[in-house]
């Protein structure tokens, strides 16, 4: 961890060299660090020693550290400070989420032009930083490569174009294929899949393709225009990547991960109340979806559905059916039949009157 403190430490005096024109004393990196004046010492001749053009200058108030810019007057030009591109640089530890899509190679190349602007020595210095700042991808989709990237082409065409489209497609919900005529709206890269949001003339309604179950793709001549009132938000209303209308889901989480959910950010419309025994009451208006449902039943145990009724009905028969896959398997030792056993209440993450279901 001492290793790791000290490459963020001197990543950082880097930043404060070269956002201070007029230099910066030993003192001031210090105190701004909260380490001691020979630490810094040791930290700026660890960067002249990466390659970093940091040199000191006798001022009238002692002596004053700064960051020579003139080995990088074409980034700046570009519009890059030094600082901005050695953060992009090891920032593709994060982009390493995308990997398996078709944008990956194009993001390596453009990596690759960007590392052009630094020394071999300071590329080592850098691709220490991921050690320290990392990223865990979600799990990808699978991509046929050259045929996802040719269909991406054609996508991003169409959209950008608004150029009206066919499509090919196998759904998995009907577990068939079918032809579609399209007004593609945009493609989304989320939960580790690229999605198309596109309007189905068809159908009269918006609807959501996984890329990667698109089979054939063609680019029309005609050409639409996007609607008005078009969201800016991508799946604004669900907890997944769902089209859907919001509605009022009122949530109450056990004391013993009511802290965990506290400090996260669910969705916009989250409200959050605390209980007096420690429990949490939290209200949002969201699509009822399967992003939903996996969503509460993942925190098992330590939630329940106040509302709506209907959503605590299929959230409880998941579970009746979860548990029936169980039983009679393992040697449990349950005298209840497959159907819900209401002795067994308290294991439940919700209350259930018996009246629920009329």
């Amino acid at each position: 961890m001492a290793r790791n403190a000290e490459v963020v430490r001197q990543w950082q005096t880097l930043r404060d060299l070269e956002s201070h024109r007029h230099g910066v004393s030993v003192g001031e990196l210090a105190a701004a660090r909260e380490v001691t004046s020979r630490t810094i010492r040791r930290d700026l001749i660890a960067l002249e020693q990466a390659g970093f053009p940091v040199y000191s200058e006798q001022a009238e108030d002692g002596t004053r550290w700064k960051l020579n810019g003139a080995p990088f007057k074409a980034l700046a030009e570009a519009g890059f400070s030094l600082s901005e591109l050695c953060a992009l640089y090891f920032s593709r530890t994060l982009l390493e989420c995308l990997a398996g899509t078709p944008f990956h190679g194009d993001l390596e190349r453009a990596f690759e032009k960007f590392s052009r602007f630094l020394t071999p020595r300071m590329r080592a210095f850098l691709d220490r930083l991921p050690a320290v700042l990392a990223a865990k991808p979600e799990p990808a989709k699978k991509h046929d490569t050259k045929r996802s990237r040719e269909i991406v082409a054609r996508l991003i065409e169409a959209t950008l174009k608004q150029r009206r489209a066919t499509m090919r497609y196998y759904s998995l919900s009907s577990r068939r294929t079918k032809d579609y005529g399209i007004d593609p709206y945009r493609v989304v890269y989320a939960h580790g899949g690229l999605y198309l949001v596109a309007y189905v003339p068809e159908y009269g309604e918006t609807r959501t393709f996984a890329v990667e179950r698109i089979e054939r793709f063609g680019v029309l001549g005609e050409t639409f225009e996007v609607p008005a009132g078009l969201s800016a938000e991508v799946f604004p209303h669900s907890l997944g990547v769902n089209q859907g209308e919001p509605e009022l889901i009122e949530l109450e989480f056990d004391a013993r991960i009511a802290p965990y959910v506290v400090e996260r950010r669910w969705h916009p419309s989250q409200k959050l109340q605390p209980r007096p025994e420690g429990s949490l009451r939290m209200t949002l208006r969201v699509s009822d979806d399967p992003a939903l449902r996996t969503w509460i039943l993942g925190f098992g145990p330590l939630v329940r559905v106040v509302a709506p009724r209907r959503l605590a009905e299929a959230i409880l028969e998941d579970l009746d059916e979860a548990r029936a896959n169980y039983a009679p398997r393992m040697n449990f030792d349950l005298d209840a039949p497959a159907s819900l056993d209401f002795r067994l209440q308290p294991a439940l993450p919700f209350r259930f009157e018996r009246g629920l279901g009329k």
